[in-house]
């Protein structure tokens, strides 16, 4: 286990990440990506804690993205099962285990102020917190892909299952886009990654 976390998230986190999976009896599966979702925790048939997470983040969202299922386990086991899945309980559980990995050696110098101001109160996504989730994009692989709210109103773009939009407003925190070929409005996080086509 230990050789396969080294391969995922950074050096120092690998030690302390592998006792919070001893310690919570964490059965963790590295899955091929799923465009809706990050990570996953769901107690399994006998009581097992399964969490997945893709393995296609970089080493520090996968780092953060473990760290956010390992804290649903946490708060469910100690507050019990009638909690809001991203409530106080779920924070505060949150908070108490991220808050040791928030320094120089495991995360790089520009990320840490970013991550101090994000787990002051954490979201259900570090997706939602547009400067945090710009911040760790750099570290991804290179792709051809953008955030919805870097592309300017107007811009045609293709999402994961081929279908095309086109972006129109913000409303409140989405962006309003149309479907090309409905005419259907749909409304987007600004997080959610997209294809630019030409203009």
């Amino acid at each position: 286990m230990i050789e396969t976390l080294s391969k995922y998230i950074p050096e120092h986190a690998v030690a302390p990440v592998f006792e919070l999976i001893k310690i919570n009896n964490v059965h963790l599966k590295i899955v091929n990506e799923r465009v809706t979702r990050h990570g996953d925790y769901r107690k399994g048939l006998g009581g097992k804690h399964e969490i997945t997470v893709n393995a296609s983040l970089n080493k520090y969202r996968f780092l953060i993205t473990l760290i956010h299922e390992i804290s649903h386990l946490v708060a469910f086991e100690k507050f019990g099962r009638n909690i809001k899945p991203h409530g106080n309980e779920w924070k505060y559980s949150f908070q108490r285990l991220m808050i040791p990995f928030i320094r120089p050696e495991i995360f790089p110098n520009q990320l840490l102020p970013l991550l101090a101001r994000h787990f002051k109160n954490p979201t259900a996504s570090s997706d939602t917190d547009a400067t945090l989730a710009l911040a760790l994009k750099q570290f991804d692989q290179q792709n051809d892909r953008d955030y919805i709210f870097e592309i300017p109103y107007g811009s045609v773009f293709r999402i994961h299952n081929g279908k095309i939009f086109k972006k129109i407003a913000l409303r409140v925190k989405r962006y309003e886009c149309i479907e090309i070929s409905s005419g259907r409005i749909y409304l987007f996080n600004p997080n959610a990654e997209v294809e630019l086509l030409p203009g």
